[in-house]
Order: structure tokens, then C-alpha cells, then sequence
């Protein structure tokens, strides 16, 4: 049972799950160690995700813990089994951990939704929108650094290309429509890009306009990141100093019943786009 050289959303989300899977089994961490045949230190490490964990050990874990749900365990399995880093370990070095957590986490998910009311969500961005975005925060990032997180953003994009896309369904506030980041040229781009990609069978795109007044959830950006099964989804929540990433049972319910309801005060997608057009045109 190796060390793991880099701890990541997902490895952090296993070693969480199996401590919560003791948790509702009654047993201590001495408990849970003694019946698997491992030290206490070695599931310590385990549930810290500090250790990685086998196939065989997860099931055993299940079968001590008296987990019978076989779809989520074949989850865990399945997040325990990702030994080699993707495209964002590039990045390592010169961004902040939690931007790729997130891109790992969106390359694994099995679909994807959205809401945003201040941007055009990132997985829509153009370049030119993207760096302008990036060179609005404050402090002020370097050029250098700029370049790294608008090359990021758009390698994210790829997981809506391909022969198998992750579905993706975004829901946007009008005003996040109207603010011409970059000039008109730029913003009448980025919309006629809204509308290609919302003509794709995978992406559904939906607007919130002003006239709809408050809203449940207005002001928030959400990217919710579906899990092999529900349990195992994760938020991601834009704050001030950074993405948060939530995945307590409770607040993922919470989420999907906002996003539920946001969407039903939306305009349906072929609406959308034509409310996108008027948008353009008046710019």
C-alpha cells in the first residue's frame, strides 16, 4: 500500500466517502481496521487519502460497513482506480490545485449542468472573452499567468467534442448576456458561439431573462458534476478567493432541486436562442 504522490478532489472524495461509510456502521476507525486485517494507522491513511486503496480491500470495506449497493461501490472502485494523471497535470505547477480538481472531475463526470447570472459559463467561453475575463481579476494576475488559465479553460472544452461528449446543460441569467466583455466584437462573437454550441444535440442552453424577476438561486454561479451515481456528485461553487467543491447528501440535493427550478423559469432552448440573436443585434 503505496503513499500517493499527489492528492487530488477525487482521491480526497474516496478516502471521505469510506469514512462516512464507517460513520453510519457504527465503527470506530480501530473498529473498521482490526475487521479488514490493517493497522489503525493504514485505514487512517486510507480515509485520509494519503493511501491508495484496491478493488478487493474497497469490497471488503462494503461488505464490513454492510453497503449492499453495488452501483455505488463499483463508484468507488472506479474513483480508486485512476492511477495516471490527465491533460491538467500540465498545469500543476503553475495554477491554483482547486482549477484542476475541477477539470478532473468535469473529465469524469457523466454529465454536467450549469447556472451563471455574472459570465458566460467557462465551458462556453471563447478565447478572447476568456482572456478578458481573466485580466478584469483583482490582484491582477501576470500575463503569463493569464495565458496558463485561459489555455485551461479552453482544453476543459474538450470534454463537449469527440466521439462520446459529456452531456452539458447551461442555464444563463440575461445579464450575463448583455455585458459586452471585450468590446461588441468580441461579445457578439461569443453569443453567435452560444448558439452554434446550443445547436448541438448534447448542449442544452437556457436564458433567464430580466423579465422574470427573482428567481431561486439568482447571483449564484453552479457547476454540478454528475457522479457515476448520485452520491458520489460534486458542486462546485464560484466564491471570492476561488471554486468551493461541496458533496454533503444534503446540499447536493439541495442543489439539484435549485437547478431544477431554475430551469423551469427559463425560456426553452429554441426560445433561448433566439432571445441570443435579439441580444447580438443589439450590440
Amino acid at each position: 500500500m503505496a503513499p500517493r504522490t499527489a492528492t487530488t478532489a477525487r482521491r480526497i472524495r474516496l478516502g471521505t466517502e469510506l469514512r462516512r461509510l464507517r460513520e453510519r456502521a457504527g465503527l470506530t476507525v480501530t473498529e473498521g481496521a482490526r475487521q479488514l486485517g490493517v493497522s489503525q494507522a493504514q485505514l487512517s491513511n486510507i480515509e485520509a487519502s494519503r493511501f491508495g486503496v484496491s478493488p478487493e480491500r474497497l469490497r471488503a470495506l462494503a461488505r464490513i460497513y454492510r453497503c449492499s449497493d453495488t452501483h455505488y461501490v463499483s463508484g468507488l472502485i472506479e474513483l480508486a482506480g485512476e492511477r495516471k494523471g490527465g491533460w491538467w497535470e500540465t498545469f500543476r505547477e503553475v495554477l491554483p490545485t482547486t482549477l484542476l480538481d475541477i477539470a478532473e472531475l468535469e473529465h469524469h463526470s457523466t454529465r454536467l449542468r450549469s447556472a451563471n447570472t455574472a459570465h458566460v459559463p467557462g465551458l462556453l467561453q471563447i478565447t478572447d472573452h476568456a482572456r478578458e475575463i481573466f485580466r478584469q481579476v483583482v490582484p491582477e494576475f501576470s500575463r503569463t499567468d493569464i495565458e496558463h488559465r485561459v489555455s485551461h479553460r479552453l482544453q476543459r472544452q474538450a470534454l463537449l467534442d469527440g466521439p462520446d461528449p459529456t452531456p452539458y446543460r447551461a442555464i444563463i441569467h440575461e445579464a450575463a448576456l448583455r455585458v459586452p466583455v471585450g468590446g461588441a466584437a468580441i461579445a457578439r462573437r461569443q453569443l453567435g458561439h452560444l448558439v452554434e454550441q446550443s445547436e448541438r444535440e448534447h448542449i442544452t442552453v437556457q436564458v433567464i431573462p430580466f423579465a422574470i424577476g427573482a428567481y431561486p438561486g439568482s447571483g449564484q454561479t453552479i457547476l454540478y458534476m454528475y457522479g457515476p451515481v448520485p452520491p458520489l456528485d460534486t458542486v462546485s461553487l464560484d466564491q471570492s478567493h476561488g471554486p468551493a467543491l461541496v458533496d454533503a447528501e444534503a446540499q447536493l440535493h439541495t442543489y439539484r432541486v435549485l437547478l431544477d427550478r431554475m430551469e423551469s423559469v427559463a425560456l426553452p432552448p429554441e426560445k433561448s436562442r433566439d432571445f441570443i440573436h435579439t441580444i447580438a443585434q443589439d450590440l
